[in-house]
């Protein structure tokens, strides 16, 4: 089993906070949202509206099904236009809700505040409001929060290092909404036995983040603010949890294995609100940014709103467009088309100019070891292009899975920093997959 070299964080990424001290506005419901079913980890929901129907905002339109799974809500007040496949980031199909706005915004009736007694009814209030991990993750938040029902978690990790580039919402939570981030730890406090310590970890570059966590919980004994050093990817969640814990997960386990939940900023003080005031996840803070962007700004936006209109809402182009990406340069996702809508996990848009978006031409690798180095958990990238082209299949997926393919978080940290720009990260997803696909196709032989 491999044990992580370091877990600091290693790579210094321009910041480029430029939407730090720029609190969200929000943008006025579209002419239509276009809902998938699947915008989280684990098993899509299932779709219980059928087209013609009425629908208004908060009001479930597709069920949670199994246990890795989450219900989706209607994120407008409108009628069911249609139900459709549409093509993902990733060249995959999937179905999704279309909704047609009819302009009112109006809420849902059945929405109340939750009745909550216990940790149980907590789960399940939590598992009901469709809330994933904000962070980018998508794992859906009641299955993290089960773990406490085991007894086993001692330690609550809440990530605000917001380590990528450009995007802010996480900053912005912390400055504009602290009082939901303190009701989102009383809650815990009340209904999770068991735990005895509450860390924020925070990145040093949000002075005023840490400050505010410092001030509202002064005189709370089980709460500590850990300043992180600015360093890419500080936000990954083995990493912070090393970072503020000295807990170290191993290959193939979770942060519950080592005692510890982690939990985003932004998820935390979600549910507190929604505990107040019963509003499932319908909308989330979107930043606006990169070279080809007019005006950056965060955007509170409802879910499934095309990136097309966002950028249209946010002041439109100052350059001709190169790359769109959903989430930041790092770890976001190039789409092909402005209807792309924004779901749950969506944290940012970035857009590019031509001149920041031209292919760079790989040449040979030089051996520098300036991936390796940059690895935040020690691999070698190199390693996997090559075992890639070992024959047969057998010895391809052993070699790989002996140099740890699978612990690769896919950070992109090699490809950044390769002189020979080389798809380090890109061949990596490549062997994780050929893995994976060997896995299940034995799996299947065996049944």
């Amino acid at each position: 089993m491999l044990i992580f070299k370091k877990m600091l964080g290693n790579t210094h990424v321009p910041h480029r906070k430029n939407t730090a001290h720029m609190p969200p506005v929000r943008m006025s419901a579209p002419k239509e949202v276009l809902l998938p079913l699947s915008q989280h980890i684990g098993a899509p929901a299932e779709l219980i509206v059928k087209v013609g129907d009425s629908v208004k905002i908060g009001q479930k339109i597709a069920e949670g099904v199994g246990y890795v799974s989450s219900p989706i809500h209607a994120s407008v007040s409108g009628k069911v236009k249609a139900i459709e496949d549409y093509l993902r980031a990733d060249g995959r199909k999937a179905p999704a809700i279309r909704i047609e706005s009819d302009g009112k915004n109006e809420l849902y009736e059945g929405l109340c505040k939750p009745n909550v007694t216990d940790l149980q009814s907590f789960i399940a209030a939590v598992r009901e409001s469709g809330l994933v991990g904000l962070g980018g993750a998508g794992f859906p938040t009641a299955v993290k929060l089960d773990s406490l029902t085991k007894g086993t978690i001692d330690t609550v990790v809440i990530n605000g290092a917001e380590c990528e580039p450009y995007i802010t919402g996480d900053t912005r939570t912390m400055l504009d909404e602290t009082e939901w981030i303190y009701r989102g730890i009383a809650l815990l406090e009340t209904y999770c036995e068991g735990i005895s310590e509450y860390v924020f970890g925070i990145e040093k570059n949000k002075p005023e983040c840490i400050e505010r966590m410092k001030e509202i919980f002064d005189g709370n004994p089980k709460v500590r603010i850990t300043p992180l050093p600015p360093k890419y990817p500080q936000g990954a969640e083995k990493i912070i949890v090393y970072n503020t814990t000295r807990r170290v997960i191993p290959e193939g386990k979770l942060p519950a294995d080592v005692g510890v939940l982690v939990i985003n900023v932004t998820s935390l003080a979600f549910i507190g609100r929604y505990m107040e005031n019963g509003i499932p996840l319908v909308k989330r803070c979107i930043t606006l940014d990169g070279s080809a962007v007019a005006e950056p700004k965060n955007i509170i936006v409802p879910i499934g709103t095309s990136v097309g209109e966002i950028i249209d809402f946010g002041g439109g182009l100052k350059e001709e467009l190169g790359k769109v990406l959903l989430g930041g340069p790092m770890m976001g996702s190039a789409i092909s088309s402005l209807s792309e809508p924004i779901i749950k996990t969506t944290g940012a848009i970035t857009a590019m100019k031509i001149k920041n978006s031209i292919y760079r031409e790989e040449t040979a690798c030089i051996h520098c070891g300036r991936c390796v180095e940059a690895c935040p958990v020690g691999l070698n990238p190199t390693s996997y292009t090559k075992a890639l082209s070992i024959e047969p299949v057998e010895e391809r997926v052993a070699t790989l899975e002996k140099t740890g393919v699978m612990l690769c978080m896919e950070c992109g940290c090699c490809s950044f920093v390769c002189p020979a720009y080389r798809p380090l990260v890109q061949n990596n997803r490549l062997a994780k997959g050929e893995v994976r696909s060997y896995k299940a196709h034995s799996s299947m032989l065996k049944q």
